[in-house]
């Protein structure tokens, strides 16, 4: 299971967003120098979201990206804001090893498809439920699909990878829901990367025994619940 520390971007600022609200937000600093202490500490991926991107439909970060992926040296995955074909190019070009798609899997599958087509391998989609529904919009919106049935609808335009988030538990500290995590990896068999809400290692743990191909560390390394590197032996151990 590989162990994704997660940079959010907001306003050239590294943030952390409670359950996905915008005016909810702490400032972490500066996203340039938790890449290069992310590669220090062992990280192998790096998880980057472009918030003002998935609010607003928009990014200013850019020139910030080839920063951060430089800083990094290593595979980073990128979501936020990706409803064109125009906008992964991008971020392609920008260096990001693979893009993930949220909002436009449920309101423009076609885009999907094509860019699973022009960047095999690089294309994931990220599915993050409210309720067991799939929320969209930066979460300020819900759909009627449930998260298994959006999932299969990737799998079958060629997407082999599933960022899982339940909102209600993201940036709480209040554990992840593994329990509806384990059911999407049991419903689809695809390699589901699970977040939201680890508070522990023991968290990471329990990822793993669901199925997880990965996970996502965001608030938990950030206020030092655990390190990564305590985090990346337990998971070798296990």
């Amino acid at each position: 299971m590989i162990l994704y520390p997660a940079i959010d971007l907001l306003d050239g600022q590294a943030v952390r967003l409670r359950q996905g609200k915008r005016d909810d937000v702490t400032v972490y600093g500066d996203p340039v120098e938790l890449a290069c202490k992310w590669r220090k500490l062992g990280g192998e991926w790096l998880h980057l979201v472009d918030l003002g991107a998935a609010f607003d439909g928009q990014t200013k970060h850019l020139p910030l990206l080839r920063e951060i992926i430089a800083a990094f040296g290593r595979p980073v995955e990128l979501g936020g804001g990706l409803r064109t074909m125009q906008d992964i190019e991008l971020r392609m070009e920008a260096g990001v090893s693979r893009c993930i798609i949220g909002t436009a899997a449920v309101e423009n599958p076609d885009l999907v498809r094509d860019a699973c087509r022009a960047f095999p391998g690089k294309i994931a989609v990220g599915i993050d439920a409210r309720n067991g529904l799939v929320a969209t919009r930066g979460w300020v919106a819900t759909s009627s699909l449930t998260a298994a049935e959006l999932a299969l609808r990737m799998r079958d335009l060629g997407v082999d990878a599933i960022i899982y988030t339940d909102v209600s538990r993201d940036g709480m500290m209040q554990g992840p829901n593994v329990s509806a995590t384990r059911a999407l990896v049991q419903a689809t068999g695809m390699n589901i990367i699970g977040s939201g809400g680890v508070s522990a290692i023991r968290d990471l743990q329990d990822f793993r025994a669901a199925g997880c191909a990965g996970a996502i560390l965001g608030k938990a390394l950030y206020e030092g619940a655990f390190t990564l590197p305590e985090a990346l032996t337990a998971i070798k151990e296990a």
